[in-house]
Formats: structure tokens, sequence, C-alpha cells
């Protein structure tokens, strides 16, 4: 990996550090609850309207032709600038690299401009009541309709942020005698279908974005198949390939909080002492290592390589990179930490979550193991 930025790459980075400087929001509500995701998605289409929603986009999508480089720069200057956390990402960063690669162009040319501009809001509906970390498990189905199309039936769950989206995409077993990987199509589901029932629910933080999804013999027409029939265990594997690699959760993200630590061990320096110092010294080399080391990934990715299983080494160190992160600050704090309304309580909760969403870190590990250090299965 080339450590020295091009001329294009730092004037790429002066362009967007100055726009997002100008315009990022300040201390929006949580973009969960219903309240703050209507701001969120404001920001949202003013991020679209000046071409910086979905940069590494072809133009004729709303993009900007941006190198994955570039993408990573913008990143970076983004949670710099202390942008909040998209409500788009679902669409944008897991659904859409699967659409590029396994979508008709019809299927592109009316999915892609909708979801960078928010007016198609999208959520994953991969698991439910007993289909969680174990995909393959799936049993929501799918049933050729005799006049042609689908008709979807099951339930989903956990489901972030369905309370407030107009589409899922998901899996279904379209072949009813298959077992585990075998016979699942990934479908596209708009959420206002006739037979669609989105039912809310509260975490225990009050936010409120998650959802059950229950489809009653849903119609949906052969175009809302992506990828093929069947055989759609790996559409899915790319999918969450985005998901636990670098597009859920960039290098960016982590480096800002790194900082961002840096900056209350400073303020809180009354309660400072050399534990408490180490951990925010590890916090800030192990972002600074997977910043590099995600430089690098997207290197061999642009000379044609593919990353595949390695994602999971990805998924595994950045959720908990993040944990660490938030206990430091939490350390620092101490008692008052309770009482914190700077964010910090509020991102270790979701942090929290980190080892368990996109395939839990037990199930990561596993993958590593089998398939990218080849040791046996038992």
């Amino acid at each position: 990996v080339d450590l020295n930025f091009t001329i294009q790459e730092n004037e790429f980075r002066d362009e967007c550090r100055t726009w997002l400087e100008e315009n990022i929001p300040r201390s929006l509500p949580s973009g969960d609850t219903r309240e703050g995701f209507a701001l969120h998605l404001e920001w949202e289409r003013l991020l679209f309207s000046q071409r910086w929603s979905v940069v590494s986009w072809p133009e004729k999508y709303g993009g900007r032709d941006a190198s994955p480089m570039e993408w990573l720069i913008f990143e970076e200057e983004y949670y710099r600038a202390g942008g909040p956390q998209r409500i788009t990402q679902n669409g944008i960063f897991l659904l859409a690299p699967t659409v590029f690669s396994f979508g008709t162009p019809e299927q592109q040319n009316q999915i892609l401009p909708r979801m960078a501009a928010a007016q198609d809001l999208w959520c994953q509906g991969w698991s439910e009541p007993n289909a969680g970390s174990d995909l393959a498990s799936t049993r929501s189905k799918a049933e050729r309709d005799l006049a042609g199309g689908w008709r979807l039936t099951g339930q989903k769950t956990w489901t972030t942020r369905g309370a407030f989206c107009t589409h899922l995409f998901g899996l279904f077993r379209s072949d009813p005698d298959s077992e585990r990987h075998h016979g699942l199509t990934y479908f596209l589901v708009p959420l206002d279908a006739p037979g669609v029932t989105v039912r809310g629910f509260g975490r225990l933080d009050g936010d409120e974005g998650f959802a059950e999804v229950f489809l009653d013999d849903v119609y949906v027409p052969e175009e809302a198949v992506l990828g093929e029939v069947d055989k759609g265990w790996g559409v899915a594997m790319a999918t969450a390939s985005a998901e636990r690699g670098l597009t859920l959760r960039s290098p960016g993200r982590f480096t800002a909080s790194a900082a961002r630590l840096v900056d209350l061990y400073r303020e809180q320096s009354s309660n400072a002492n050399s534990d408490l110092r180490d951990s925010v010294v590890q916090a800030v080399i192990e972002a600074e290592a997977y910043r590099w080391q995600t430089f690098s990934t997207v290197t061999r990715m642009t000379d044609g390589e593919n990353i595949g299983a390695e994602a999971s080494m990805t998924k595994v160190f950045w959720s908990e990179l993040d944990l660490r992160i938030h206990e430091a600050a939490l350390a620092i704090l101490g008692p008052t930490a309770e009482f914190d309304d700077t964010g910090w309580m509020k991102g270790f909760e979701f942090a929290l979550s980190g080892p368990i969403y996109a395939g839990t870190n037990e199930i990561q590990r596993n993958v590593i193991a089998e398939r990218v250090l080849g040791l046996p299965r038992k």
C-alpha cells in the first residue's frame, strides 16, 4: 500500500472537509426515534443534493465516481466533522454493493437512484424468530404464483429501522425440500405491499426503530428477485461481506472516536491514572491499525483481489475495538458516566451489540478458523 496521498486525493479531502464543516448538523436526536429519523432524513437528502451521499457511485446514480480511496477519505472527514450515523446505511452500504454485483441493468436503474436520494429506505430482513446468526435456518418461504411472480409468507424480526423504512431485502426459502444454505432466494420487498404488517417495538434505551415484519401471502413480481432463484445464499454472502467488512464500519468512525477519547482524557485529567492512559493509547493504536489495514485492503481490492471470508476478521476487530473505546471513556468518566449527555453512554450501549449483529463474533471466529486459516471443523 502507498502511504502517500495523491494531489487529487488531497484536493478531494479539502473539498469535502470544507463542505462538511459548513453543513454538518449538530445534536440531532437518535435516528432510531421517529422524530430523529425525520431530521436525519433531511440531512441525507441534503447530502444527495450536493452529491455527497454516495461519492463512490457513478454520476448517473447521483455519485461522484470517486475512487475507493477517496471514499475512505470522505468517511474520515465525515466522522472527523461529527457527522451523524447514516440512516440510509443498510441500503447504501449493504444492499447497493449487492445490486451492483447481482442486479440486472433494469434493477440498478430503478433501485440505485431512489436509494441514493433517500426516497426509498431499505431495511434488512434476515433475522427470524429461529434464525439469527444461523441465517441458513431461514424458514420464511417463497412460492411461485400461477400467474407469475411470487408469494411470500413468514416473519422477520430485529429489523433495524424497519418501523420507518419503505422497503426490505431478505432471504426466503423458495425450495420447500431444501435444507440449510440451499434453496434460498434473495427478494426485494416494498413494505406497503398488501399482506405486509410492520410492528415496531422499543429497545431498552428508549429507541423505537426496531420492528417485526410479518408477511402473509405477499405478492411480488419476478423482478423482485435479486440474483438467481434458489441461489440466494451466495447473494446474501456478498451482502454479509459488505456488512462485516469496511463499508458498514469504515475506519474514520473509529479514528474519530479515538480522537474524542483523547480529548476526554485530557479534560478529565483529575481522574487520570496509568491504567486509563494505557487504555487510551491502546485505543488510538488500534484505530490507526484498522485504518491502515483498510487502506491495504482497498489497494488489494483495486488490484482485483477478492477479500471473501477475511471480512469476518475485520468484523471481529472493529466490533471489539468499538466496545473497548467506549469502555475506556466510561472508566475515565467514573461515577458521572451514568449522567453523561455527550454521547459516550449512548455509544457504549450501542457498542454492546457490535459483537452480536452482522453475525455474532463466535460465528465469525468459526468462519476465520475454517475458511481463512484452513483449520478442520472438528
